[in-house]
């Protein structure tokens, strides 16, 4: 198995950045819904429905099973790819947070 991707080595998963990335999303997306901007996920829209809290925490326990079933197979690279697309999440809440202040709706 090769620890390298288009000859660069394949970064290490981390465990503390996927966290802090999770309570980052969790804490974008709470100020973007408080602001006014709609939830981007179909998904996530319906956890949310009744209690946007409830539902992203229903959302990050589904995460952090992901992770511990990725640890328990050994599969670190799902960790990798989770903490890139948590990176993206976040970015994009933050782009929804600064366009919602500007008042753009998308």
């Amino acid at each position: 198995m090769s620890t390298f991707i288009l000859g660069r080595p394949f970064p290490r998963p981390s465990l503390s950045l996927f966290v802090a990335l999770q309570v980052l999303d969790l804490l974008t997306t709470m100020i973007g819904l408080q602001m006014g901007a709609a939830e981007g996920s179909v998904f996530i829209g319906r956890l949310i429905q009744t209690s946007p809290m409830s539902g992203l925490l229903i959302a990050k326990i589904v995460a952090v099973i992901l992770v511990a079933l990725a640890v328990k197979f050994r599969r670190p690279r799902i960790i990798v790819v989770l903490n890139y697309w948590s990176a993206l999440v976040v970015a994009w809440n933050l782009v929804m947070i600064v366009l919602t202040g500007f008042g753009v709706t998308l």
